[in-house]
């Protein structure tokens, strides 16, 4: 029982020396050492930046998904990618107001919908004006889908459906220095003056089609039937399956219904998309994955150049050190004890270079960060550290096992006579 509880012991003790060997060997060497780690430090600072780079899109993502719901649905026109409808004219591809006619009834799964216009338009207040805002044409059911809240005022209602009132936000208001209450003054968006009954919170940096506007954006929101009085406007839709269980239910009657009303022929492609949030997360998902992937392989490139710089710099300490083998073998180290010293040499090497690639990846990260908004919730996983290490240490066993070996096979009398 006394062997058995002392058997951990002495490993632990094996260690502790091999340890301590290892770490004064690397301090007398220490710029050999530093420069041993630089592909271990690359390889880690490149995997640390990657995975913290896509944790942060996705958190970002994520958090644009929950302000919309998962159980939204995005319909959009769009030209088939292949076939004869290729190439067809814009005016036949866009959607019709009347496209939508009914589809609440043919359309189960659905909780509600909104159709929604959009341009750009001059909006003017006195002396003062905004090029370029976004005008968006809704639905009073349109405020239940998207769920952003008023600061003040009302939503727009079915009374509204016919009248020039309009919601702005206040990045707007302050543009064009209107009262901080500015509930019934007045503004004139292209050409038509509007009354103002709302004022909405800005809308997140990603719109709902994922795209990101590199301008300050000011946004009026109108009634939609006034909106498409003003002309023809390229329409998109937004609608809201009844739970996220019959999600799939909903795309697929949308489709049907879309295919119907537009006379698609049976075998003819769509001649628009439909995509819920929740098939757009996992698209980005896989795509995520693919591209931790690739970056894992071009990382795998430097990981395997700082093992085989850790197995050069191994096989150089052992022939420096070869006649210290030899005195230790032949006071009675066993090849255990020798093996042991110069792999855990090796890990703590690529220990040594992982802490300092996590160190490196930290600030990438930082500086990842402050570059592009879509990353500013960039964060390094814990996860992602242990398997740096993980990594490391991988790489210090793999490398430094077949120089170990080498020294733990050293004949003690040869050794001692190598100079």
């Amino acid at each position: 029982m006394r062997r058995l509880f002392s058997v951990p012991l002495v490993c632990a003790q094996l260690l502790y020396q091999s340890a301590h060997l290892a770490l004064s060997q690397i301090w007398a060497n220490k710029t050999r050492s530093l420069l041993t780690t630089i592909g271990i430090v690359i390889g880690v600072a490149s995997v640390t930046a990657v995975i913290a780079a896509l944790t942060g899109l996705k958190a970002t993502i994520l958090s644009q998904v929950e302000t919309f719901g998962t159980n939204t649905i995005i319909i959009q026109p769009q030209r088939p990618d292949t076939g004869p409808l290729s190439h067809l004219p814009w005016w036949l591809v866009r959607f019709e107001q009347e496209d939508f006619d009914g589809m609440l009834e043919h359309c189960p799964s659905v909780q509600r919908y909104s159709r929604i216009s959009g341009n750009n338009q001059t909006v003017r207040y006195g002396e003062r004006s905004v090029r370029n805002v976004d005008v968006s044409g809704v639905e009073p059911s349109w405020h239940e889908i998207e769920s952003r809240p008023l600061i003040l005022g009302r939503k727009l209602s079915m009374v509204d459906l016919t009248h020039h009132v309009c919601i702005i936000d206040p990045k707007l208001r302050d543009k064009l220095r209107l009262d901080t209450d500015c509930i019934g003054q007045s503004i004139r968006v292209g050409h038509n003056r509007f009354r103002i009954v709302g004022v909405i919170e800005p809308k997140v940096q990603m719109g709902f089609i994922g795209m990101v506007s590199d301008r300050e954006d000011y946004e009026v929101i109108i009634p939609f039937r006034t909106s498409y009085k003003f002309g023809e406007p390229w329409i998109a839709v937004l609608a809201e399956s009844k739970s996220t269980e019959v999600l799939e239910e909903a795309v697929a009657e949308i489709k049907f219904f879309l295919r119907r009303t537009r006379r698609i022929k049976p075998g003819d492609p769509d001649t628009f998309r439909v995509q819920s949030l929740k098939s757009a997360i996992k698209t980005f998902n896989n795509i995520a994955l693919v591209v931790t992937l690739v970056a894992g392989g071009i990382v795998g490139i430097s990981l395997l150049v700082g093992g085989v710089g850790i197995m050069n710099i191994m096989l150089v300490s052992i022939s420096e050190r070869t006649r210290e083998i030899g005195l230790r073998k032949a006071v009675g180290a066993k090849k255990s004890a020798i093996l042991t010293q110069f792999l855990v040499e090796a890990v703590i090497l690529c220990f040594f270079g992982g802490l300092i690639g996590v160190g490196l990846g930290k600030l990438l990260t930082f500086g990842i960060s402050r570059i592009n908004p879509l990353l500013e919730k960039t964060y390094i996983p814990l996860w992602a550290v242990v398997l740096s290490f993980g990594f490391a240490g991988f790489i210090g066993v793999c490398f430094g096992l077949f120089p170990a070996i080498k020294a733990a096979r050293l004949d003690p009398i040869e050794a001692l006579r190598h100079e």
